[in-house]
Protein backbone atom coordinates (compact mmCIF):
# COMPACT_ATOMS: atom_id res chain seq x y z
CA UNK A 1 0.00 0.00 0.00
CA UNK A 2 0.88 3.49 -1.13
CA UNK A 3 1.88 6.05 1.87
CA UNK A 4 2.58 9.69 1.84
CA UNK A 5 5.74 9.29 4.31
CA UNK A 6 7.52 6.33 5.68
CA UNK A 7 9.92 7.51 8.77
CA UNK A 8 12.51 4.36 9.15
CA UNK A 9 15.39 3.02 11.17
CA UNK A 10 14.20 5.39 14.42
CA UNK A 11 14.15 4.67 18.27
CA UNK A 12 10.82 5.69 18.76
CA UNK A 13 8.88 6.84 21.73
CA UNK A 14 4.64 6.24 21.57
CA UNK A 15 4.35 7.25 24.70
CA UNK A 16 1.25 4.36 24.40
CA UNK A 17 1.02 2.47 27.69
CA UNK A 18 2.15 3.30 31.56
CA UNK A 19 5.52 4.68 30.14
CA UNK A 20 7.12 5.62 27.22
CA UNK A 21 6.02 2.89 24.62
CA UNK A 22 9.55 2.87 23.28
CA UNK A 23 10.34 0.69 20.28
CA UNK A 24 13.81 0.15 18.51
CA UNK A 25 14.20 0.21 14.87
CA UNK A 26 10.83 1.39 13.92
CA UNK A 27 9.25 2.89 11.44
CA UNK A 28 5.85 4.84 11.11
CA UNK A 29 3.52 4.96 7.67
CA UNK A 30 1.55 8.99 7.52
CA UNK A 31 -1.00 9.04 5.20
CA UNK A 32 -3.01 12.69 4.88
CA UNK A 33 -2.90 14.20 8.58
CA UNK A 34 -2.84 10.68 9.82
CA UNK A 35 -0.72 8.17 11.21
CA UNK A 36 -1.90 5.15 8.97
CA UNK A 37 0.53 2.31 10.91
CA UNK A 38 3.79 2.19 13.44
CA UNK A 39 5.51 -0.64 14.20
CA UNK A 40 9.19 -2.12 13.51
CA UNK A 41 11.53 -1.51 10.58
CA UNK A 42 10.19 -4.96 8.75
CA UNK A 43 6.47 -4.91 9.77
CA UNK A 44 6.27 -1.34 8.01
CA UNK A 45 8.95 -2.33 5.01
CA UNK A 46 6.17 -5.33 3.78
CA UNK A 47 3.26 -3.20 3.86
CA UNK A 48 4.01 -0.43 2.34
CA UNK A 49 5.52 2.09 0.20
CA UNK A 50 6.54 6.08 0.91
CA UNK A 51 6.10 8.66 -1.48
CA UNK A 52 8.48 9.71 0.77
CA UNK A 53 11.10 8.31 3.24
CA UNK A 54 12.92 9.62 6.04
CA UNK A 55 15.84 8.18 7.32
CA UNK A 56 15.73 8.45 11.07
CA UNK A 57 18.97 6.43 11.66
CA UNK A 58 20.19 7.41 14.92
CA UNK A 59 17.65 9.58 15.29
CA UNK A 60 14.42 9.65 18.01
CA UNK A 61 10.79 9.79 16.88
CA UNK A 62 8.13 11.10 19.26
CA UNK A 63 5.28 13.11 20.03
CA UNK A 64 5.75 17.02 19.62
CA UNK A 65 5.50 18.57 22.96
CA UNK A 66 2.16 19.99 24.02
CA UNK A 67 2.13 23.52 26.06
CA UNK A 68 -0.21 23.49 27.65
CA UNK A 69 -0.30 27.17 28.75
CA UNK A 70 1.21 30.13 26.94
CA UNK A 71 0.42 33.73 26.78
CA UNK A 72 2.46 34.30 23.14
CA UNK A 73 1.08 37.75 22.92
CA UNK A 74 3.54 39.31 25.85
CA UNK A 75 6.58 37.63 24.34
CA UNK A 76 7.67 41.21 23.21
CA UNK A 77 9.03 41.65 26.96
CA UNK A 78 11.11 39.02 27.21
CA UNK A 79 13.85 39.56 30.07
CA UNK A 80 12.49 42.82 31.12
CA UNK A 81 10.86 41.81 34.75
CA UNK A 82 13.41 38.99 35.97
CA UNK A 83 15.37 38.92 39.42
CA UNK A 84 12.84 41.51 41.16
CA UNK A 85 10.30 41.99 43.50
CA UNK A 86 6.45 43.24 42.35
CA UNK A 87 6.88 41.74 38.91
CA UNK A 88 3.94 42.74 37.68
CA UNK A 89 3.40 46.57 39.08
CA UNK A 90 7.32 47.52 38.92
CA UNK A 91 8.37 45.13 35.69
CA UNK A 92 5.86 44.33 32.92
CA UNK A 93 3.31 47.10 33.62
CA UNK A 94 5.18 50.17 32.37
CA UNK A 95 5.27 48.05 28.95
CA UNK A 96 2.42 46.39 29.20
CA UNK A 97 0.49 50.02 29.14
CA UNK A 98 1.96 50.73 25.61
CA UNK A 99 1.16 47.50 23.99
CA UNK A 100 -1.09 47.58 20.80
CA UNK A 101 -2.99 44.32 19.76
CA UNK A 102 -0.85 44.62 16.36
CA UNK A 103 2.29 44.53 17.74
CA UNK A 104 1.44 42.03 20.12
CA UNK A 105 0.36 39.47 17.28
CA UNK A 106 4.06 39.86 15.95
CA UNK A 107 6.07 39.05 19.09
CA UNK A 108 3.77 36.06 19.35
CA UNK A 109 4.83 34.76 15.87
CA UNK A 110 8.23 34.86 17.07
CA UNK A 111 7.35 32.96 20.14
CA UNK A 112 5.77 30.45 18.32
CA UNK A 113 8.88 30.01 16.14
CA UNK A 114 11.10 29.36 19.37
CA UNK A 115 8.85 26.80 20.42
CA UNK A 116 8.27 25.08 17.12
CA UNK A 117 12.00 24.87 16.84
CA UNK A 118 12.34 23.14 20.10
CA UNK A 119 10.09 21.00 19.41
CA UNK A 120 6.12 22.09 20.72
CA UNK A 121 3.79 20.82 17.94
CA UNK A 122 0.62 22.36 19.88
CA UNK A 123 0.50 26.09 21.59
CA UNK A 124 -2.33 25.71 24.24
CA UNK A 125 -2.80 29.92 23.85
CA UNK A 126 -4.39 31.77 26.38
CA UNK A 127 -4.11 35.31 25.93
CA UNK A 128 -6.00 38.98 24.51
CA UNK A 129 -6.86 39.57 21.05
CA UNK A 130 -6.79 36.05 20.27
CA UNK A 131 -8.49 36.86 16.54
CA UNK A 132 -5.34 38.64 15.44
CA UNK A 133 -2.63 35.93 17.27
CA UNK A 134 -4.86 33.23 15.99
CA UNK A 135 -4.04 33.78 12.08
CA UNK A 136 0.15 32.94 13.18
CA UNK A 137 -0.52 29.69 13.88
CA UNK A 138 -2.89 29.29 10.58
CA UNK A 139 0.02 30.58 8.41
CA UNK A 140 2.98 28.72 10.90
CA UNK A 141 1.35 25.43 10.62
CA UNK A 142 1.19 24.64 14.23
CA UNK A 143 -1.54 22.93 16.01
CA UNK A 144 -3.14 25.30 18.31
CA UNK A 145 -6.14 25.16 21.26
CA UNK A 146 -6.21 28.76 22.22
CA UNK A 147 -8.40 31.04 24.44
CA UNK A 148 -9.62 34.98 24.73
CA UNK A 149 -8.54 36.07 27.97
CA UNK A 150 -11.45 37.60 29.58
CA UNK A 151 -12.17 39.48 32.19
CA UNK A 152 -13.17 42.88 33.70
CA UNK A 153 -10.40 44.46 34.57
CA UNK A 154 -10.04 48.00 33.70
CA UNK A 155 -6.40 48.84 31.52
CA UNK A 156 -5.11 50.88 34.24
CA UNK A 157 -5.09 48.44 36.94
CA UNK A 158 -1.40 47.90 36.87
CA UNK A 159 -1.20 51.69 38.57
CA UNK A 160 -3.64 50.78 41.80
CA UNK A 161 -1.90 50.68 44.71
CA UNK A 162 -0.99 46.77 45.89
CA UNK A 163 -3.85 45.10 47.72
CA UNK A 164 -6.37 47.75 46.60
CA UNK A 165 -9.71 45.40 45.40
CA UNK A 166 -10.01 45.79 42.05
CA UNK A 167 -13.27 47.55 39.90
CA UNK A 168 -14.88 45.83 37.38
CA UNK A 169 -16.11 46.99 34.79
CA UNK A 170 -18.87 44.92 33.03
CA UNK A 171 -18.38 46.12 29.50
CA UNK A 172 -14.70 45.30 29.48
CA UNK A 173 -16.25 41.47 30.39
CA UNK A 174 -18.82 41.60 28.05
CA UNK A 175 -16.16 42.70 25.29
CA UNK A 176 -13.87 40.16 26.07
CA UNK A 177 -16.26 37.40 25.98
CA UNK A 178 -18.00 38.12 22.95
CA UNK A 179 -14.34 37.81 21.70
CA UNK A 180 -13.77 34.67 22.66
CA UNK A 181 -17.31 33.34 21.45
CA UNK A 182 -16.65 34.95 18.41
CA UNK A 183 -13.21 32.81 18.00
CA UNK A 184 -14.94 29.60 18.78
CA UNK A 185 -17.90 30.41 16.07
CA UNK A 186 -15.20 31.41 13.60
CA UNK A 187 -12.07 29.30 14.13
CA UNK A 188 -13.02 26.11 16.20
CA UNK A 189 -12.17 22.75 14.02
CA UNK A 190 -10.65 25.26 11.22
CA UNK A 191 -7.83 24.32 9.27
CA UNK A 192 -8.76 20.41 8.95
CA UNK A 193 -9.28 20.53 13.01
CA UNK A 194 -5.43 21.96 13.60
CA UNK A 195 -6.99 25.23 15.36
CA UNK A 196 -9.39 24.53 18.24
CA UNK A 197 -10.64 26.73 20.63
CA UNK A 198 -11.92 26.68 24.65
CA UNK A 199 -13.18 29.22 26.50
CA UNK A 200 -10.27 31.67 28.92
CA UNK A 201 -11.62 33.07 32.39
CA UNK A 202 -8.56 34.87 33.37
CA UNK A 203 -9.23 33.79 37.32
CA UNK A 204 -12.06 33.79 39.92
CA UNK A 205 -10.47 37.32 41.42
CA UNK A 206 -10.54 39.03 37.67
CA UNK A 207 -14.56 38.93 37.61
CA UNK A 208 -17.93 39.25 39.12
CA UNK A 209 -19.62 36.58 39.87
CA UNK A 210 -22.21 37.00 37.11
CA UNK A 211 -19.65 37.11 34.42
CA UNK A 212 -17.63 33.74 35.29
CA UNK A 213 -21.29 31.59 35.73
CA UNK A 214 -22.30 33.14 32.40
CA UNK A 215 -18.80 31.74 30.92
CA UNK A 216 -20.09 28.62 33.42
CA UNK A 217 -23.36 27.94 31.48
CA UNK A 218 -21.34 28.73 27.83
CA UNK A 219 -19.16 25.90 28.68
CA UNK A 220 -21.48 23.86 29.63
CA UNK A 221 -23.47 24.59 26.19
CA UNK A 222 -20.61 24.33 24.33
CA UNK A 223 -19.42 21.12 25.65
CA UNK A 224 -15.79 22.86 25.99
CA UNK A 225 -12.95 23.48 28.83
CA UNK A 226 -12.36 26.54 30.81
CA UNK A 227 -8.91 27.74 30.69
CA UNK A 228 -8.45 29.60 33.97
CA UNK A 229 -5.63 30.88 37.14
CA UNK A 230 -6.41 29.05 40.08
CA UNK A 231 -4.76 30.34 43.11
CA UNK A 232 -1.96 31.57 40.95
CA UNK A 233 -0.16 33.98 43.89
CA UNK A 234 -0.88 35.80 47.31
CA UNK A 235 -2.26 38.68 45.32
CA UNK A 236 -5.46 36.69 43.89
CA UNK A 237 -6.09 34.91 47.44
CA UNK A 238 -6.09 38.39 49.16
CA UNK A 239 -8.83 39.74 46.15
CA UNK A 240 -10.65 36.47 46.71
CA UNK A 241 -10.90 36.91 50.67
CA UNK A 242 -11.49 40.35 50.81
CA UNK A 243 -14.26 40.16 48.30
CA UNK A 244 -16.14 37.12 49.56
CA UNK A 245 -14.68 36.08 52.33
CA UNK A 246 -13.19 32.71 51.19
CA UNK A 247 -9.89 31.45 49.04
CA UNK A 248 -10.11 30.60 45.16
CA UNK A 249 -10.96 26.93 45.76
CA UNK A 250 -13.34 26.88 48.25
CA UNK A 251 -15.13 29.72 46.28
CA UNK A 252 -15.33 27.57 43.01
CA UNK A 253 -16.79 24.50 44.85
CA UNK A 254 -19.45 26.24 46.18
CA UNK A 255 -20.10 27.75 42.42
CA UNK A 256 -19.85 23.92 40.91
CA UNK A 257 -16.89 25.17 38.74
CA UNK A 258 -14.80 22.81 40.65
CA UNK A 259 -15.20 19.94 38.03
CA UNK A 260 -13.61 17.84 34.99
CA UNK A 261 -14.49 20.74 32.76
CA UNK A 262 -12.06 22.57 35.10
CA UNK A 263 -8.30 23.05 33.64
CA UNK A 264 -6.66 24.90 36.79
CA UNK A 265 -3.65 26.81 36.11
CA UNK A 266 -0.69 27.16 38.61
CA UNK A 267 -2.59 26.25 41.83
CA UNK A 268 0.84 28.68 43.56
CA UNK A 269 -0.50 29.86 46.58
CA UNK A 270 -3.23 26.09 47.34
CA UNK A 271 -2.59 23.73 49.98
CA UNK A 272 -1.83 20.59 49.69
CA UNK A 273 -5.47 19.62 51.05
CA UNK A 274 -6.99 22.16 48.21
CA UNK A 275 -4.62 20.76 45.52
CA UNK A 276 -6.04 17.21 46.59
CA UNK A 277 -9.67 18.63 46.50
CA UNK A 278 -9.00 20.15 43.00
CA UNK A 279 -7.68 16.76 41.81
CA UNK A 280 -10.01 14.49 43.25
CA UNK A 281 -12.82 17.14 41.59
CA UNK A 282 -11.79 15.70 38.17
CA UNK A 283 -10.04 19.03 37.45
CA UNK A 284 -6.75 18.98 35.58
CA UNK A 285 -3.49 21.20 36.65
CA UNK A 286 -0.73 22.91 34.36
CA UNK A 287 2.10 23.23 36.12
CA UNK A 288 4.86 26.29 34.84
CA UNK A 289 7.42 25.35 37.16
CA UNK A 290 9.99 27.67 34.84
CA UNK A 291 7.69 30.82 35.15
CA UNK A 292 6.78 30.35 38.72
CA UNK A 293 10.26 29.66 39.94
CA UNK A 294 11.00 32.89 38.57
CA UNK A 295 8.13 34.95 39.40
CA UNK A 296 7.24 34.08 42.70
CA UNK A 297 10.68 31.43 44.46
CA UNK A 298 8.10 28.72 44.76
CA UNK A 299 7.50 25.20 43.92
CA UNK A 300 3.21 24.41 43.35
CA UNK A 301 2.05 21.59 45.34
CA UNK A 302 1.90 19.83 41.94
CA UNK A 303 3.20 16.62 42.90
CA UNK A 304 1.11 16.48 45.51
CA UNK A 305 -1.81 16.89 43.28
CA UNK A 306 -1.00 13.98 41.23
CA UNK A 307 -0.59 11.61 43.78
CA UNK A 308 -4.38 12.71 45.13
CA UNK A 309 -4.92 11.36 41.75
CA UNK A 310 -4.72 14.12 39.43
CA UNK A 311 -3.88 14.54 36.23
CA UNK A 312 -1.21 17.42 35.40
CA UNK A 313 0.90 18.89 32.69
CA UNK A 314 3.76 21.13 31.53
CA UNK A 315 3.31 24.84 30.22
CA UNK A 316 6.02 27.29 29.47
CA UNK A 317 3.55 30.68 30.62
CA UNK A 318 5.04 33.86 29.45
CA UNK A 319 8.65 34.83 28.11
CA UNK A 320 8.47 38.01 30.46
CA UNK A 321 8.37 35.55 33.33
CA UNK A 322 9.97 32.79 32.48
CA UNK A 323 11.88 34.18 29.45
CA UNK A 324 12.15 30.20 27.59
CA UNK A 325 8.99 28.66 25.95
CA UNK A 326 10.66 25.52 25.53
CA UNK A 327 9.24 22.31 26.65
CA UNK A 328 12.63 21.07 27.31
CA UNK A 329 13.38 23.30 30.17
CA UNK A 330 9.87 22.68 31.54
CA UNK A 331 10.36 18.66 31.86
CA UNK A 332 14.14 19.46 33.92
CA UNK A 333 12.77 22.73 35.84
CA UNK A 334 9.67 20.40 36.87
CA UNK A 335 11.69 17.27 38.03
CA UNK A 336 14.38 19.09 39.59
CA UNK A 337 12.46 21.57 41.47
CA UNK A 338 9.60 18.30 42.75
CA UNK A 339 13.43 16.66 43.75
CA UNK A 340 14.39 19.68 45.87
CA UNK A 341 11.12 20.18 47.56
CA UNK A 342 10.60 16.63 48.22
CA UNK A 343 14.17 16.25 49.83
CA UNK A 344 14.07 12.83 47.45
CA UNK A 345 15.82 11.77 43.77
CA UNK A 346 13.52 9.03 43.56
CA UNK A 347 10.17 10.98 43.18
CA UNK A 348 8.94 13.27 39.65
CA UNK A 349 11.21 11.15 37.68
CA UNK A 350 12.43 11.86 34.08
CA UNK A 351 9.28 9.46 32.35
CA UNK A 352 6.69 11.50 34.77
CA UNK A 353 8.16 14.60 33.35
CA UNK A 354 8.22 13.34 29.67
CA UNK A 355 4.54 12.15 29.92
CA UNK A 356 3.32 15.47 31.18
CA UNK A 357 4.59 17.31 28.46
CA UNK A 358 2.94 15.00 25.87
CA UNK A 359 0.21 12.36 26.42
CA UNK A 360 -0.74 14.05 29.66
CA UNK A 361 -0.82 17.29 28.89
CA UNK A 362 -3.44 15.92 25.68
CA UNK A 363 -5.40 14.64 28.41
CA UNK A 364 -5.48 17.64 30.11
CA UNK A 365 -6.59 20.07 27.35
CA UNK A 366 -8.95 17.01 26.38
CA UNK A 367 -7.35 16.22 23.26
CA UNK A 368 -5.96 12.34 23.68
CA UNK A 369 -8.22 10.99 21.68
CA UNK A 370 -6.04 13.33 18.85
CA UNK A 371 -2.88 13.80 19.57
CA UNK A 372 0.05 13.33 22.30
CA UNK A 373 1.11 9.90 21.64
CA UNK A 374 2.23 7.60 18.29
CA UNK A 375 -0.87 5.78 17.65
CA UNK A 376 -2.27 4.24 14.47
CA UNK A 377 -4.93 6.89 13.86
CA UNK A 378 -4.07 9.63 15.49
CA UNK A 379 -3.07 12.90 13.57
CA UNK A 380 0.48 12.76 12.38
CA UNK A 381 2.04 15.34 15.28
CA UNK A 382 5.67 14.10 15.55
CA UNK A 383 9.51 15.39 15.90
CA UNK A 384 12.31 13.86 15.00
CA UNK A 385 15.35 14.46 17.05
CA UNK A 386 19.12 13.65 16.40
CA UNK A 387 20.67 11.28 18.39
CA UNK A 388 24.11 11.95 17.59
CA UNK A 389 24.63 15.80 19.34
CA UNK A 390 27.31 15.58 21.77
CA UNK A 391 23.76 16.34 24.84
CA UNK A 392 22.43 12.56 23.96
CA UNK A 393 25.92 10.91 23.99
CA UNK A 394 26.25 8.29 24.76
CA UNK A 395 22.90 6.26 23.69
CA UNK A 396 22.72 2.96 25.57
CA UNK A 397 19.52 0.57 24.94
CA UNK A 398 20.67 -2.53 27.26
CA UNK A 399 21.27 -3.61 29.71
CA UNK A 400 19.41 0.34 30.34
CA UNK A 401 17.94 2.67 28.21
CA UNK A 402 19.26 6.36 29.09
CA UNK A 403 17.30 7.79 25.95
CA UNK A 404 14.40 9.21 28.26
CA UNK A 405 16.78 10.20 30.99
CA UNK A 406 19.06 12.34 28.74
CA UNK A 407 16.24 14.08 26.72
CA UNK A 408 14.74 15.68 30.14
CA UNK A 409 18.11 16.16 31.77
CA UNK A 410 20.70 17.13 29.15
CA UNK A 411 18.74 17.58 25.74
CA UNK A 412 18.39 21.41 25.38
CA UNK A 413 15.57 22.18 21.78
CA UNK A 414 18.49 22.30 18.91
CA UNK A 415 18.23 18.82 18.66
CA UNK A 416 14.95 18.76 17.29
CA UNK A 417 15.49 18.58 13.12
CA UNK A 418 12.15 17.95 11.78
CA UNK A 419 8.60 18.48 13.02
CA UNK A 420 5.82 17.12 11.43
CA UNK A 421 2.62 18.76 11.98
CA UNK A 422 -0.94 17.39 10.79
CA UNK A 423 1.03 14.73 8.48
CA UNK A 424 3.00 17.79 7.15
CA UNK A 425 6.76 18.50 7.19
CA UNK A 426 6.81 22.07 8.99
CA UNK A 427 10.37 22.19 9.91
CA UNK A 428 13.26 20.61 8.14
CA UNK A 429 16.95 20.20 9.01
CA UNK A 430 15.95 23.46 11.67
CA UNK A 431 14.47 25.21 8.90
CA UNK A 432 10.94 26.76 8.83
CA UNK A 433 9.26 25.90 5.66
CA UNK A 434 6.12 27.77 6.11
CA UNK A 435 7.31 30.95 6.83
CA UNK A 436 10.54 33.54 6.62
CA UNK A 437 11.61 33.19 10.29
CA UNK A 438 14.10 36.30 9.33
CA UNK A 439 11.69 38.84 8.37
CA UNK A 440 9.27 37.70 11.48
CA UNK A 441 12.31 38.55 14.16
CA UNK A 442 13.23 41.58 12.71
CA UNK A 443 9.23 42.88 12.63
CA UNK A 444 8.85 42.04 15.62
CA UNK A 445 11.87 43.65 17.23
CA UNK A 446 11.25 46.78 15.49
CA UNK A 447 7.96 46.81 16.78
CA UNK A 448 9.81 45.83 20.26
CA UNK A 449 11.63 48.94 20.05
CA UNK A 450 9.16 51.32 19.30
CA UNK A 451 7.42 50.18 22.62
CA UNK A 452 10.04 50.78 25.10
CA UNK A 453 10.86 53.99 23.56
CA UNK A 454 7.20 55.09 23.83
CA UNK A 455 7.30 53.72 27.49
CA UNK A 456 10.50 55.01 28.60
CA UNK A 457 9.01 57.98 31.08
CA UNK A 458 6.85 54.80 32.49
CA UNK A 459 10.10 52.40 33.04
CA UNK A 460 12.22 54.98 34.75
CA UNK A 461 9.33 56.09 36.85
CA UNK A 462 8.80 52.54 37.83
CA UNK A 463 11.94 52.59 40.13
CA UNK A 464 12.14 48.50 40.07
CA UNK A 465 15.02 46.37 40.79
CA UNK A 466 15.64 45.53 36.98
CA UNK A 467 16.34 49.22 36.37
CA UNK A 468 18.65 49.68 39.32
CA UNK A 469 20.74 47.02 37.94
CA UNK A 470 20.95 48.48 35.17
CA UNK A 471 22.47 51.84 36.11
CA UNK A 472 24.76 50.21 39.02
CA UNK A 473 26.44 48.12 35.42
CA UNK A 474 24.75 44.64 36.86
CA UNK A 475 23.34 44.33 33.23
Amino acid sequence: MKVDIIIQNAHILTMEGQGVGFIENGSIAIKGNRIHDIGSFDEIKASYEGERVIDATNKLVMPGFIDAHIHTGIAIFRGVAQDMSNWMQKGLWPFMKHLTPEESAKGSMVNIIEGLKSGTTTFCDYDGRMDLIVENYKKIGARARVAELVNEIPDNVGDLPVGELYPFDPSIGNTKLKRNLDLFNTHHESENGRISVILGPHGPDMMSLELLKEIKGHGERLDTKLHMHVAQGDREIDQMIKRYGKRSIDFLEEQGLLNERLIAVHLTEATNEEAARVAESGAGMIYCSGSIGIIDGLVPPVFHFMESGGTACLGSDQAPGNNCNNMFNEMKFSAILNKVKMADPKVFNATRALRMATIEAAKVMGIDQEIGSLKKGKKADMIIINLQDPSFFPVLTKPIRNIVPNLVYSARGHEVETTIIDGQVIMENRKLLTIDETAAITEAQKAAENISSRAEKDILSAESDILDMVKEGLL
